[in-house]
């Protein structure tokens, strides 16, 4: 098997798993209060509805001090709040890999015994006239 045909494997197993489950969720239903449900309502929504339905005297001890103006803006703000998030990840792992491949060198230059490199992997070798 060649590596261009596992690769279009793998594109196609990935796009199955994200296509097939929104079809088959099909149109959303019309709820008991007779307003057509959600598909991808937030849990913090559903949680809000629960605690109304089971407590309606309760009151919120915190409010928000932000209010979106439509829930496309309150979308937008999560996922460049996730874009951002994902960066600073991103960035911390580039930064951790460049500062390990730097001290490489480093921990080369000053060891004592000879060292003998093979695919990546550093081994120490007592006797220098031997190899592996």
């Amino acid at each position: 098997m060649t590596g261009r045909f596992k690769n279009g494997i793998l594109i196609a197993a990935v796009l199955a798993l994200a296509i097939i489950p929104l079809i088959m969720a099909g149109q959303p239903s019309v709820g008991p209060d007779g307003i057509k449900t959600e598909l991808f309502k937030g849990s913090d929504d559903q949680a809000s509805a629960t605690i109304q339905t089971l407590a309606p005297n309760y009151k919120p001890w915190f409010t928000s001090l932000y209010t979106p103006p439509s829930t496309e803006i309150e979308s937008l703000l999560f996922a460049l709040q996730a874009a951002i998030g994902a960066g600073f990840i991103g960035y911390y792992i580039g930064y951790a890999r460049g500062r390990a491949k730097r001290q490489i060198p480093q921990m080369l230059a000053s060891h004592d015994s000879p060292e003998i490199r093979t695919s990546g992997c550093l081994f120490s070798d007592k006797n220098a006239e031997r190899t592996i």
